[in-house]
């Protein structure tokens, strides 16, 4: 076991030797630390001796040191609940499942519907209508120097559908149909020039782009309702024609929690699509507005 004493000296190498007589230990049996070394002072005034701590193993084992009791465990706090704090979990316990059960909907994929096979027309009708379409747009397609065979059907009393068959009709067809309905209205106003009565509503279609329409149409409609219902929010669509305006108001005439309805005038009438809050009962009126 460690110890050691103090002593004090005119000189540290005084103080050392008195230490060390008093342990009676030689001076390799100890270590020493100066604590203080002697001052002279000036004239004898002042001065103060040397201070030493002389360190030494008195050869006696170390006392072990009792280990610390460990302290008892805590008893943990329960949690005091009380009638709000419940209300509040079970409010957010609802809301997460409310969200999970909208995230599985969202995740189950949606069947796509199947696309439409053209209608039968039959055969080709040859009255004196459908002569003069297939004489106007003989020579149309002439002037426009496009290539193409001229079918003409009777849908149905005094509605005929024109179909250009060929190659390449693209430039016929045009961006979203701009210039194949260029063609059906310049068509419609030829063969109904002149005549009050029975008039001939017809309709001209390339590569089946009617139908393609029809159907990107109603998707359309479909998701912008998702929207409106989701968001409570109105939108405007863009520009359309009558025939495309029909088809969005006929998509949309049963579908729950929105209305149509069209605004702004030609060639930039469009379709609204509104909210309105879901009833129990609706009797929607179908849109007939198709010109």
């Amino acid at each position: 076991m460690i110890k050691f004493i103090d002593m004090t000296g005119k000189t540290e190498d005084e103080a050392i030797r008195r230490a060390l007589e008093q342990l009676g230990l030689e001076r390799d049996d100890v270590s020493v630390e100066i604590l203080e070394r002697a001052k002279s002072g000036f004239l004898g005034i002042g001065g103060s001796p040397a201070t030493v701590r002389v360190s030494y193993d008195d050869g006696q084992p170390e006392p072990v040191k009792p280990e610390p009791k460990s302290a008892a465990p805590k008893a943990e706090k329960k949690p005091v609940y009380c009638a709000e704090v419940l209300q509040k979990e079970v409010r957010a316990r609802e809301k997460q499942e409310r969200e999970a059960k909208r995230g599985e909907r969202r995740a189950e994929p949606k069947a796509e519907k199947a696309p439409r096979e053209p209608a039968v027309l039959g055969e080709e009708i040859r009255d004196e209508k459908s002569e003069q379409i297939r004489t106007f747009l003989s020579g149309l397609l002439e002037h426009m120097d496009a290539k193409a065979d001229v079918k003409v059907y009777e849908v149905e009393k005094n509605r005929y559908k024109v179909i250009l068959e060929g190659e390449k009709l693209g430039a016929l067809i045009g961006r979203r149909g701009e210039t194949l309905d260029a063609i059906q209205q310049l068509t419609n106003y030829s063969i109904n020039r002149g005549s009050e009565k029975n008039r001939a509503r017809v309709q001209v279609d390339a590569e089946n782009y009617r139908e393609k329409r029809e159907q990107s149409l109603e998707r359309l409609a479909e998701k912008v309702a998702g929207k409106v219902t989701k968001y409570r929010r109105n939108v405007t669509l863009e520009p359309m024609n009558a025939y495309e305006r029909h088809v969005i108001h006929t998509a949309l005439q049963d579908y729950e929690g929105v209305t149509t309805s069209s605004t702004g005038t030609e060639p930039n009438r469009r379709v609204v699509v509104s909210y309105e809050k879901p009833q129990r009962t609706s009797n929607k009126p179908v849109s007939r507005e198709w010109s």
